[in-house]
């Protein structure tokens, strides 16, 4: 496989990844699609550590990925000072 086919899918996946996560999260995120591929790839990055501490394992799969994305996407919601609560349940 050559480096840009590497390259290409690799921002593939981590736009995936980055749009599950915000759509995990609902609210406004003002971010770009450059930013959301880099949400997508620390989520995938954060989840494959965790992934080989606790487990053991290879690979991270996309439940964890996604996941580690959303808690990433809400760390950066909070020190923006953004509500971050998924619902307008406190009004």
């Amino acid at each position: 496989m050559s480096l840009l086919v590497y390259l290409l899918l690799l921002a593939l996946s981590g736009l995936l990844i980055g749009a599950l996560a915000r759509l995990a999260l609902p609210g406004p995120d003002p971010m770009s699609i450059p930013a959301t591929i880099g949400l997508g790839l620390a989520g995938a990055i954060v989840g494959g550590v965790v992934v080989r501490v606790l487990f053991h394992a290879a690979g991270p799969g996309i439940l964890v990925s996604v996941v580690c994305a959303t808690l990433i996407l809400w760390g950066i919601r909070r020190a923006r000072g953004q509500r971050v609560h998924p619902y307008n349940w406190r009004r």
